[in-house]
């Protein structure tokens, strides 16, 4: 094992080594009633903005759990239980998948007619927490999710020894891990990074092959980016000095995704230097290019029904309340949503199939690029 990764080892079985002897200690103090466990908390009211950065961070609330708390025990129980296995991963060199943890610790608790955990979910959070309460990041206690995002293009990549030549991956793309830390980039002949919100866009980018006639590494996420994309894009924008463009549906929800890869996302927001991309624009879609490239007849109608018809409001609660956050302030954005609320329509990048199945690579990228048609 390189001497980085030992050192970083070492440093993480301190971090939960510290923990556990907090526990311990007290235990064995006599004055102490209570077991307790602080994790910082991570919902929108601890998540403060940093404009001159450009990303989020976590405020200075915490949150305890005492174990005679007979509401935070449960939660307790799973956080000694996850702790433990990361560490026993970490000593014994191995690791493991978040699902795999789940069924280890997945278990009937004797004497009592419950599970330790009813779903991942549960013990997905859990691991937040322990990230959280130590300050180590998932990659640090050997845990990794499955594969999400796949990456083409004119990049070498060594791999703990192997090279990839991304250019040669076929139409299936290089699958990206949940840990890509250790990715050494050999050689490259890019100008830039795209980052394709749907599976759909990426397969037909590919088949017009985009990636290669304009020297594009192409980042397919699949929907919300995984944190292996989103760290992926991260190194590489600040390792190989590209920039990168973000290219979603013209909805609250593509726009939120562009979000999170630029400023980082409320419950991450303590990985936000590791996770965000402040330098990331917006190539599309927006609801400009519904008049520029004619897409009336393509557009979709908002799902649900405005505020003030006392019906569900979906796609409109939800453009209201991206409107509401402080990192989507900026009058381009806000304009964006208006005229989102005033169209009452959403648009998808598989509308621009309307005009042509070439026309996104062959003319509404290369224009936007071109003429620098982004959103900051």
């Amino acid at each position: 094992m390189p001497k980085k990764d030992l050192e970083n080892d070492e440093s993480t079985l301190d971090r939960l080594t510290r923990l556990g002897k907090k526990l311990r200690n007290q235990l064995e103090d006599s004055e102490e009633d209570d077991l307790t466990i602080d994790t910082q908390v991570r919902s929108k009211t601890n998540v403060e903005y940093d404009e001159e950065e450009g990303r989020l961070s976590l405020g200075d609330s915490y949150s305890t759990r005492k174990f005679l708390n007979i509401s935070h025990a449960r939660k307790f129980m799973q956080t000694t239980l996850v702790a433990n296995k990361t560490k026993e991963l970490v000593e014994n060199g191995r690791t493991a998948s978040i699902r795999e943890v789940y069924y280890q610790l997945k278990h009937s608790v004797p004497g009592l007619d419950e599970n330790t955990f009813e779903d991942q979910d549960e013990s997905n959070n859990v691991v937040v927490d322990i990230e959280t309460a130590t300050g180590a990041i998932r990659e640090d206690l050997h845990l990794f999710a499955e594969p999400k995002g796949r990456l083409f293009g004119p990049i070498t990549i060594n791999d703990s020894g192997d090279s990839i030549d991304c250019m040669a991956m076929g139409t299936s793309g290089l699958a990206i891990p949940s840990i890509v830390d250790h990715y050494e980039f050999e050689e490259h002949s890019a100008d830039f990074i795209l980052v394709v919100e749907t599976s759909a866009m990426v397969n037909r980018l590919v088949e017009e092959d985009f990636h290669k006639e304009h020297n594009v590494i192409l980042i397919g996420t699949g929907g919300q980016p995984a944190r292996g994309a989103r760290r992926l894009i991260n190194i590489m924008h600040n390792r190989l000095d590209l920039p990168v463009y973000v290219f979603t549906d013209g909805d609250p929800w593509g726009y939120y995704i562009y979000s999170v890869l630029k400023s980082g996302s409320m419950s991450l927001a303590f990985q936000s230097d590791r996770l965000a991309t402040p330098d990331a624009k917006l190539i599309g879609m927006t609801m400009e290019d519904i008049d520029a490239y004619d897409l009336h007849h393509v557009t979709e109608d908002l799902k649900g029904k405005p505020e003030d018809s006392g019906g569900p409001t979906k796609d409109f609660k939800r453009i209201r309340d991206v409107m509401d956050y402080e990192w989507m302030q900026k009058d381009e954005w806000q304009n964006q949503f208006q005229k989102m609320l005033d169209k009452g329509v959403r648009v998808e990048q598989q509308a621009l199939a309307s005009q042509s199945l070439q026309f996104v690579a062959n003319e509404y990228l290369p224009k936007k690029i071109e003429q620098d048609q982004f959103l900051d």
